[in-house]
């Protein structure tokens, strides 16, 4: 259990943070919420957390950090669309370097012992020699957003070297599950389940047999906050060592909906990957970390969640 009483998410109304946010607040902590609502929805939050709605770029994130005053600050707000990246790297740079950076000086002004960082582990490998990767693998940054979430890496250990900031890194893999928001160009789980219910057209870019990894939104959650509790730096990958086709995916949630319409096929996208799983060796050996959810009852579960929550 993380001893720390105050605590703060960034991007505490998103996908990710909001799941991470009740796991927190169960834990009896104290959760702070720094939230834009650019993707992020207020209906995500506890109700037992404080809202704070501000942009990582703007000063008034680092005043909201020296009211709050959180010992452990979870930094998980970023722009996560590969695609988007590629389209505007520079826009993608003011966040999720810039913004990083200002969420980190808020940090350290604020006087927070810890900073844990939701990196990426499904872009951080490229296209990787060795599957699934482990953590002893170069970056290979084959994206503007991979690019930009490895250049914050290397901030961390600088700030704990200059001013006594510890942090831990989480690597995930291609995270789903409910809340996930279906609108956008970031989770093909949610699109292609919210599409299938809805029965209209599900889009599948390239041939379909790239694969990723993967991997529950509760498992992944269950690391950061061991991670929060651990020694250890990281970086941490978070997945399940396997591969999974967009095809395959796709057939499964057909399956799973009822949904009887073939996929409309379209251009791959500049930036994707072929092939990505990680091993989350690292993870299990330092802080006793591995997932519990298959992908099976992860989807199915995250298809009822949509039948209850419709657009």
């Amino acid at each position: 259990m993380i001893s720390s009483r105050n605590v703060l998410v960034t991007g505490g109304a998103g996908f990710i943070g909001s799941h991470l946010v009740d796991r927190l607040v169960v834990g009896g902590r104290s959760v702070t919420v720094l939230d834009i609502l650019s993707s992020g929805r207020e209906r995500n939050l506890n109700i037992a957390a404080k809202l704070e709605k501000a942009d990582i770029r703007s000063p008034e994130t680092r005043e909201v950090m020296a009211r709050a005053r959180p010992e452990i600050v979870f930094h998980l707000a970023a722009q996560i669309s590969v695609s988007a990246s590629v389209r505007d790297p520079m826009l993608d740079a003011d966040i999720n370097i810039m913004g990083a950076l200002n969420v980190m000086e808020g940090a350290r002004l604020a006087g927070a012992r810890k900073i844990v960082f939701l990196s990426t582990g499904g872009a951080m490998y490229g296209d990787p020699e060795r599957l699934p990767a482990d953590e002893s693998l170069p970056a290979r940054p084959l994206s503007p957003y991979a690019a930009s979430k490895r250049a914050f890496e290397q901030y961390l250990p600088v700030y704990k070297h200059s001013y006594g900031i510890d942090y831990s890194i989480v690597r995930p893999a291609n995270v789903y599950g409910p809340r996930q928001d279906p609108h956008g160009e970031a989770g093909v789980v949610a699109i292609f389940t919210r599409a299938m219910l809805e029965g209209k057209p599900c889009k599948l870019f390239g041939t379909g047999e790239d694969e990723r990894d993967y991997i529950f939104v509760g498992d992944v959650v269950d690391l950061i906050v061991r991670a929060a509790e651990g020694t250890g730096t990281g970086p941490y990958n978070a997945g399940t060592g396997a591969g999974t086709s967009v095809n395959t995916l796709f057939t499964e949630l057909a399956r799973i909906t009822g949904y009887s319409q073939p996929p409309v096929k379209a251009p791959p996208r500049p930036g994707d990957l072929h092939r990505i799983s990680l091993d989350s060796s690292k993870a299990r050996h330092e802080l006793g970390w591995s997932h519990s959810m298959n992908l099976a009852d992860g989807l199915a579960r995250t298809v009822e969640w949509f039948r209850q929550n419709p657009a």
